[in-house]
C-alpha cells in the first residue's frame, strides 16, 4: 500500500492549500444558459443580451479572483455582478435565471461570517421576485430559491472548513515544535542533575585518593573503588535518562547524600517524617535532595548539613540547611533553575535563603499526594 496521498483536495497532502480562484472559475459556465437563449433568438435586443452575458461571466471571474487575492476589491465587483445578474434575469427571464445561482456562488466565496446568511436571504428574495416577474410556476420558484441558498452556503462552508484545517495543521506543527523544545529542556535538566551531582562526588573522592595515596594505601584504594562504582552508576543513570527515567527517588537520594557529605567531610543530619508521597512527588524530592547536596559539596565550605522532610497543612516541606561561612552568593545556576521549574510545574514553591551570618537554606514545598496503599 502506497503512502503517497493522491486524492484531489486532500487536506493532509503536503503543499495542499485547498480551494482557490481557479477552482471556482468553472461556475462561469452557467452563462451557457443565457448564451443558449441568445443563440436561439429568444433574448432581444441582441446588442443588450450579448454584453449582459459577457459582463456577467467577466464580473464573476473577477469577483472570485479578488475573493482569494484582494477582498477589498472583491466586494465592489460582487455588487456590480449582482446588479448585472438581477437586472438581466428580470429583463430577459427564462434561462437567464440560472445566473442567480452563479451570483450565489460568488457571494459564498466572497462573504463569510454572520453577514453571509443575511446577504443570501436577500438574494433569495430577489430571485423569488425575478421568478415571479418571469412567470415561473411554484416548483420553479422554489427550486430557484433553494438552489440560490445552497449555491451560496456550500462554498462558504467548504472554504471555512479548509481554513480550520490549515489552522489545526499549523497548531499541530507548533505543538510538535513546543514538545521538542520541552523535551530538550527536560533532557538538559536531567543530564545536569545526574552528572552534576555524580561528577562532584567523584571529584571529592579523587581528592581523597590524592591525599591518602601516600599515607594510607588501603583507604585510597577504597576511595578509588568508590570512584569506579560511582562512574558505573553514572553510566546507568545517563542511559536511564535517555529512555525517559526521571529520578531514583527520595530514599535512594538520601542514602547517596549521606555518603557524598561524609566523603566531603560534612556532618550530615537527616530527619524525614513518615510519609508516602506519590511516585512523581517522590522523584521530585529526590532531585531536590540531589541538587541541594551537590551545591553544599561544591560551594558551601560547610562543616554540617541538615536535611529535613515534614508535612505541613497538606504539603511536604523539604529543607536542606548548611552552616557554611558567609560568602558571596553563588547565584542560581542551571540546577536550581531546572529544579524551580519542576517544582512550579506541580504547583509547589522553591525558596533559597543565604543569611548574612552564614549558611544557606534550600526549601522546597510541594502538594502532598499520598501514594495509594496496596
Amino acid at each position: 500500500m502506497t503512502t503517497e496521498r493522491g486524492t484531489w483536495l486532500d487536506p493532509l497532502r503536503e503543499g495542499e492549500r485547498g480551494p482557490d480562484a481557479r477552482g471556482m472559475y468553472m461556475w462561469a459556465a452557467v452563462t451557457a444558459a443565457p448564451v443558449w437563449e441568445i443563440a436561439h433568438g429568444r433574448s432581444q435586443p441582441l446588442w443588450l443580451a450579448w454584453p449582459a452575458a459577457l459582463a456577467a461571466a467577466g464580473l464573476y471571474v473577477a469577483t472570485t479572483r479578488f475573493a482569494f487575492a484582494d477582498r477589498r476589491r472583491a466586494l465592489p465587483a460582487l455588487g456590480l455582478l449582482a446588479a448585472v445578474v438581477l437586472a438581466s434575469a428580470a429583463w430577459f427571464g427564462s434561462n437567464w435565471l440560472y445566473l442567480v445561482t452563479m451570483l450565489a456562488v460568488a457571494t459564498g466565496t466572497t462573504i463569510g461570517g454572520k453577514v453571509l446568511p443575511v446577504v443570501l436571504f436577500a438574494e433569495c428574495a430577489a430571485a423569488l421576485a425575478v421568478a415571479v416577474r418571469a412567470g415561473a410556476d411554484l416548483s420553479g420558484m422554489l427550486a430557484l430559491v433553494w438552489g440560490t441558498f445552497t449555491a451560496g452556503i456550500i462554498p462558504a462552508i467548504i472554504i471555512r472548513l479548509w481554513a480550520a484545517i490549515h489552522e489545526l495543521k499549523a497548531t499541530r506543527e507548533e505543538l510538535a515544535r513546543a514538545a521538542v523544545s520541552e523535551e530538550r529542556l527536560r533532557f538538559s535538566r536531567d543530564l545536569h542533575d545526574l552528572l552534576g551531582h555524580t561528577l562532584s562526588v567523584m571529584v571529592v573522592k579523587a581528592e581523597a585518593v590524592r591525599r591518602l595515596a601516600r599515607v594510607d594505601a588501603d583507604e585510597a584504594a577504597g576511595q578509588a573503588a568508590d570512584i569506579e562504582r560511582i562512574g558505573r552508576q553514572a553510566l546507568t543513570e545517563v542511559r536511564a535518562a535517555v529512555t525517559g527515567y526521571r529520578g531514583r527517588g527520595l530514599t535512594a537520594e538520601l542514602d547517596s547524600a549521606r555518603a557524598a557529605l561524609a566523603d566531603a567531610g560534612v556532618e550530615a543530619t537527616v530527619r524525614v517524617a513518615s510519609v508516602r508521597p506519590a511516585p512523581e512527588t517522590d522523584a521530585l524530592l529526590g532531585w531536590a535532595v540531589r541538587e541541594g547536596v551537590t551545591n553544599v559539596v561544591r560551594h558551601s565550605r560547610a562543616a554540617a548539613c541538615a536535611i529535613g522532610l515534614g508535612e505541613d497543612r497538606g504539603h511536604l516541606v523539604l529543607e536542606i540547611r548548611d552552616d557554611g561561612p558567609p560568602a558571596k552568593p553563588y547565584g542560581e545556576g542551571n540546577g536550581l533553575t531546572g529544579l524551580r521549574e519542576r517544582v512550579k510545574a506541580v504547583g509547589g514553591a522553591l525558596e533559597t535563603t543565604a543569611p548574612p551570618d552564614g549558611g544557606f537554606l534550600l526549601r522546597v514545598t510541594v502538594p502532598y499526594a499520598e501514594e495509594d496503599g496496596e
